[in-house]
């Protein structure tokens, strides 16, 4: 009785199977579309006086292709919930906002800086893109 080897035709098969695996997932890898990346900072004074003046700006930037930016700082304050304080005008690449305004009475103020995709300057559809950390004002 011969015994004849038959693993070498399995053991193609298995470098066969590897090898279309490795290609198919290159070529899954080279199709798959790229992750924009991009980000929003935003400064704001750490402590403020009842009736003083307080600015807050932010700076905001992606490089998804064909999107123009807008950004928007909302603000929270004394139980209100968020609302925006401010917007930039649509533009191309880098999107810059800022604020000034003044508190009443006592307490935290907090802020954030939302960037927004607009297909048009009229774009009644925005898409976030970004949103800043939050960062607390507390008024005197």
């Amino acid at each position: 009785m011969t015994r004849t080897k038959k693993t070498g035709m399995k053991a193609r098969g298995g470098r066969v199977a590897v090898i279309g695996a490795l290609g198919l997932a290159t070529v899954t890898l080279a199709a798959a579309p790229a992750f924009a990346k991009g980000g929003v900072d935003i400064t704001a004074p750490h402590t403020a006086h009842v009736g003083k003046t307080i600015t807050v700006t932010a700076h905001g930037t992606d490089d998804s292709a064909g999107y123009l930016h807008q950004l928007c700082l909302e603000e929270n304050g004394f139980g209100e919930g968020w609302h925006q304080e401010n917007c930039s005008a649509p533009a191309k690449g880098d999107a810059r906002v800022s604020t000034h305004g003044t508190s009443a009475r006592r307490g935290d103020l907090k802020f954030r800086a939302v960037l927004y995709g607009l297909t048009s300057k009229h774009d009644h559809h925005p898409v976030r893109l970004h949103t800043s950390e939050v960062v607390t004002v507390h008024v005197r």
